[in-house]
């Protein structure tokens, strides 16, 4: 059966200011050219929900609910205004989750509820669990059959999840805690969108070994690790809240700044060894590979060298479609060994690319929602 997704997402204030300040020429575009545009730098999951569900027969809206200069386009052509920020909100513009509540309340939520009483989807499916304020839910509930929180991160309070008729995730044990509240949830893994290698350019010289992510708060320890690594070897950096690092730090050597969506796609397509490490989420987690970086590697056909977890084993197959290090010493050992000996790093990278291509892509994950979603209406 044909259902109709209205997926909402948001994505990082940062990105947005960059990409509206790179692209001047979109300033007079209506909504759909800049939601497109936005859309084409594969930030995120982008449409990559969107795009593979229409490919199964559905129908699917996108909305960056909280990119303003966006939103702003789609409320003047249903002749709507947004009110400008008030003082108070630009004074807390330097603690973000003040400022972050005040557009909620401002602006984000009550525009959002407009967009969902005329689209009146089938499935809410909200990427960002928390934009799920109680308010908010109460008042949208008549107009969708069923809304879906989706969360891969520390979850919110729990009136936030309440408000969800089911809730997925690629953490498996929070399963078993939503399920324990009450709350309908599922286990959904993350995927990697196989359009992006049209997209993919070459450089003349390729990277040796990268890392791509962020370095402060939940990635503290995993910062740590990373310093060690740099300062014996040559790791290309790029990433957020490098700001956080000390002055002296070993990662500035080689740190190339931020690298968003498809510029990321292309840095790891030109890499041959991509390294990751997870974040401190959740302890009841902390045990399981999940994140972006496992199928954003592989699936551009860079040899994926991640720390230790115990279901990496269920997701690729360890010692020929990705390496596992167990600490910082194996970690620089094998970044070393497999830059040294090139037949064997690029063999394990055809096979995870293999490996994604055939059994990760965004499509076999929509394939898989399907099947949730009708369970559950």
């Amino acid at each position: 059966m044909a259902l109709s997704f209205l997926i909402v997402d948001t994505y990082y204030p940062a990105f947005l200011e960059s990409f509206h300040a790179r692209r001047p020429e979109l300033v007079g575009a209506d909504y759909e050219e800049t939601l497109g545009a936005l859309m084409t730098t594969c930030f995120g999951t982008s449409d990559f929900y969107s795009k593979n569900l229409r490919l199964l027969g559905h129908e699917a809206i996108d909305v960056i609910a909280n990119d303003r200069v966006l939103q702003a386009k789609w409320a003047a052509s249903h002749d709507m205004a947004l009110a400008s920020p008030p003082a108070s909100q630009k004074l807390m513009r330097r603690i973000p989750y003040l400022r972050r509540y005040a557009e909620e309340r401002d602006w984000i939520l009550p525009l959002l509820a407009r967009r969902i009483k005329e689209e009146r989807p089938d499935v809410l499916y909200v990427q960002d669990i928390g934009l799920c304020e109680p308010w908010f839910i109460r008042e949208v509930r008549p107009f969708a059959k069923l809304i879906v929180g989706q969360i891969a991160s520390l979850p919110p309070a729990e009136r936030y999840l309440r408000g969800c008729d089911l809730i997925l995730t690629s953490f498996p044990r929070f399963v078993d805690r939503f399920r324990s509240l009450g709350i309908g949830s599922e286990y959904l893994k993350i995927g990697f969108e196989s359009t992006v290698l049209d997209r993919l350019t070459e450089l003349p010289h390729p990277y040796g070994a990268v890392f791509v992510g962020g370095f402060a708060n939940v990635h503290t320890q995993g910062s740590a690790i990373l310093e060690k690594v740099a300062a014996e070897i040559e790791l290309d950096v790029w990433g957020y809240g490098a700001e956080s690092l000390p002055a002296g730090s070993a990662l500035k050597k080689r740190f190339h700044g931020e690298a968003w969506g498809l510029d990321m796609y292309n840095v790891f397509h030109n890499s041959k060894i991509v390294v990751n490490r997870h974040g401190l989420v959740a302890p009841e987690n902390e045990a399981f590979a999940n994140n972006m970086r496992l199928y954003e590697a592989t699936g551009v056909g860079a040899m994926l060298l991640t720390d230790e977890k115990d279901n990496l084993d269920q997701l690729f197959e360890l010692g020929t479609e990705v390496v596992s290090y167990s600490d910082v010493h194996d970690l620089v050992e094998k970044i070393r060994y497999y830059l040294a000996h090139e037949e064997e790093r690029s063999a394990i990278a055809h096979a995870g690319q293999e490996r994604t291509l055939k059994d990760h892509t965004y499509l076999q994950r929509m394939k898989e929602l399907e099947q949730i979603i009708e369970a559950y209406s």
